[in-house]
């Protein structure tokens, strides 16, 4: 009966073209359907979803991972922002003093503290060639 309507709906083919068509007379395979090639596309989606499934989960924990290093590395930034901050507040105080200094009768006290810190530089460098 089937094969009579898709007669009437394919007349150029052939009758036995029709039954291969359809998927009559041959065995079936995986999912009730015919092993007219269907199933082994099915087959090759399967393992090709498979493939996609493991890389979708690999980059997905990638990711992940990428996005807690950069929270780490934003903190580490924040605690150096503030220490350079901090230290940037020292040096300012320090050259401030040192304006101050300088501005003042104590000429030569600056002047003795530059030697001394002189001498010591020259008295460790003396140590390091020696070794």
């Amino acid at each position: 009966m089937i094969l009579y309507f898709a007669w009437m709906i394919f007349p150029v083919c052939k009758p036995d073209l029709l039954l291969l068509f359809l998927g009559e007379g041959a065995p079936t395979g995986n999912y009730g359907y015919t092993n007219s090639g269907y199933s082994v596309h099915e087959e090759e989606n399967e393992r090709l979803t498979e493939s996609l499934r493991t890389k979708v989960s690999a980059i997905k924990s990638l990711s992940i991972e990428i996005g807690t290093e950069v929270k780490n590395q934003n903190k580490i930034l924040s605690d150096m922002d503030s220490d350079f901050d901090s230290t940037g507040g020292f040096l300012d105080a320090t050259i401030g003093r040192l304006k101050t200094l300088s501005r003042g009768s104590q000429t030569k006290l600056l002047c003795y503290m530059m030697l001394f810190a002189l001498f010591v530089f020259f008295v460790i460098y003396w140590i390091i060639k020696l070794r």
